[in-house]
């Protein structure tokens, strides 16, 4: 009987992809709600939490203060970005112009191969939900609406609703990782794509809008406390 030679060791990762983890893990703990608004980054905790060298940590803390949700001060050093009331309402009023502009510039009824794309989406959505894998939910979620309102047929706009959703992302993102946020949102993606599927552009329009209200309410609702303390 011929032996099989022995598989070969897996590979270790590479500095790359130990970087690449602790910037997701990072992200996943503040966009998901794990790490609250204003909360202090201590070096040493994400060391210890993330079994990573203070370099890693560093570089994971500039990255996502290139993203916006970190907030790096003198003398105070690095906290998770915290957003007032006020400023939630004023992001969210340009990101509900924008959003409501881009749904009504979508032709109804909308192409066949649209349908089929936002559907598969959607399917992978519910997978990813019913799994309870959350970086898959976050992902998914974020290419349906990308994939909706590309069919405006405006780049610039899509890409300035993009700006807006990556701003929104530490108000939005923990609403996935909440069931009944969670089941709002699939239920709301399977209305959109029928109504996508008839005329009424308006109707489209305001569901787009109302989609964005429980992450907004909950992130508000959030920070309510702390605010007073400020």
């Amino acid at each position: 009987m011929k032996v099989q030679p022995a598989s070969p060791d897996i590979q270790p990762p590479s500095r790359e992809e130990e970087q690449a983890e602790v910037i997701r893990r990072l992200e996943e703990d503040i966009i998901f709600g794990r790490f609250a608004p204003g909360l202090r980054l201590v070096e040493d905790t994400l060391m210890q939490r993330y079994a990573a060298s203070r370099h890693f940590v560093r570089q994971a803390l500039f990255q996502l203060e290139r993203q916006g949700i970190v907030l790096r001060e003198k003398n105070v050093g690095a906290t998770v970005r915290f957003y007032s009331a006020d400023e939630v309402r004023q992001i969210y009023e340009v990101r509900e112009m924008l959003t409501r502009q881009a749904a009504l510039m979508i032709a109804l009824p909308a192409p066949a191969d649209l349908i089929a794309q936002l559907s598969e989406l959607q399917r992978h959505y519910c997978a990813r939900a019913d799994a309870q894998d959350m970086r898959g939910i976050h992902e998914t979620n974020d290419a349906f609406h990308v994939a909706l309102f590309a069919a405006c047929g405006n780049p610039y706009l899509v890409r300035s609703l993009q700006d807006y959703m990556n701003l929104t992302l530490p108000m939005r993102a923990k609403n996935l990782a909440d069931s009944e946020g969670l089941a709002l949102s699939r239920r709301q993606h399977e209305l959109m794509i029928e109504l996508l599927k008839g005329r009424d552009s308006w109707a489209l329009a305001q569901l787009c809008v109302d989609h964005m209200q429980y992450s907004k309410a909950d992130y508000l609702d959030r920070i309510a406390g702390d605010e007073t303390k400020r």
